[in-house]
């Protein structure tokens, strides 16, 4: 089991490593002068040059690549026009927000974490769930029914669902506020009354595709030999449905929940946007339309950190489901 994690995380290290490179390359090695997107409109000749000495922009590439790397560990100083020093994590000065990136991205994390977990224990809850009470009533009212709820969920788009509820329970009969985000700290009851639209919207179209997967995955186990020979001998049916079928049934599910969940913390673009909230991916958004070259990178770097880390946890999860998995 050690070796197989030892792989795993040394695989994660080299994903991110290439990443980073990547972000890097894509936009300082690029031929346009990436100064002129991140100083202001009334920046002079004199000014340009300014923030190329203090960004390191004369330096050879692959030193500006050290010195970035290096501010994500240690910190390091960006110059009096950004701030001074700036601490570890540094991932630069955002020009557009006036301030280091790292304040902009402790400030929208948490409003992205408040949507995805929440949505996600909702999502396969409801989808897992509802899949294998279809796939162990088969033919009867419920399994229909279990199907038709994910032809209907996979039909339809987010956008469409957030303003259908937007409509309905804000607008119409007020049940909900306006979606916004309160620190749970704060106020725990205006912090889910806030974003539970955001969570049904998500969680809907999610367990649609959950309760399809889970389904088809359990009849596949329950035609499976170990199944028909634990009921043969007696097993009674929780015992043969819970602890064989289920575990079998479970494993590409946890395998595709984990990168959905990765992804969506990497940017739930749609949802914030639908809903006004202002988290990780409606930041990513902003900084490409302003052109804010240091919060693109930075936005970029964190969710390859959240694929990455999903991956982990789902290779865990995995070789403890499924041990023959950890002598790959």
């Amino acid at each position: 089991m050690t070796r197989f994690v030892v792989r795993r995380l040394l695989s994660a290290v080299l994903t991110l490593f290439v990443v980073s490179v990547l972000s890097f390359l894509m936009f300082f090695a690029l031929p346009k002068d990436p100064v002129s997107g991140m100083c202001p409109k009334n920046c002079n000749a004199e000014r340009l040059e300014r923030v190329r000495e203090e960004l390191g922009l004369r330096d050879p590439l692959v030193e500006q690549y050290a010195n970035y790397m290096t501010g994500i560990v240690t910190g390091r100083d960006l110059g009096s026009a950004q701030g001074g020093h700036c601490d570890a994590p540094c991932l630069g000065w955002s020009y557009v927000n006036n301030e280091a990136v790292t304040d902009t991205l402790v400030r929208v994390l948490p409003v992205t974490l408040s949507i995805v977990f929440p949505a996600a224990v909702l999502w396969l809850l409801v989808g897992v769930g509802l899949g294998m009470v279809s796939a162990l009533r088969r033919g009867t009212w419920l399994d229909k029914a279990a199907i038709g709820f994910s032809l209907t969920g996979a039909s339809m788009q987010l956008y469409f669902v957030g303003a259908v509820l937007l409509l309905i329970f804000t607008y119409q009969l007020r049940i909900t506020p306006v979606p916004g985000y309160t620190s749970i700290l704060d106020d725990p009851v205006k912090w889910a009354s806030g974003l539970v639209l955001a969570w049904v919207s998500l969680a809907f179209l999610f367990s649609a595709i959950y309760a399809r997967l889970s389904r088809a995955q359990m009849l596949e186990t329950l035609s499976e030999d170990f199944v028909r020979t634990a009921r043969a001998k007696g097993l009674a049916k929780r015992t043969v449905y819970g602890r064989h079928a289920l575990r079998a049934a479970i494993t590409p599910v946890v395998t595709i929940a984990g990168l959905d969940v990765g992804s969506a913390l990497g940017g739930t673009v749609i949802t914030e946007t639908t809903f006004g909230i202002q988290g990780l991916g409606r930041t990513a958004i902003d900084a490409v339309r302003a052109g804010d070259l240091p919060t693109i990178m930075a936005t970029v770097l964190i969710s390859a950190v959240f694929i990455v880390v999903a991956n982990i946890v789902v290779d865990l999860l995995y070789a403890a489901i499924d041990p023959r998995v950890r002598l790959r």
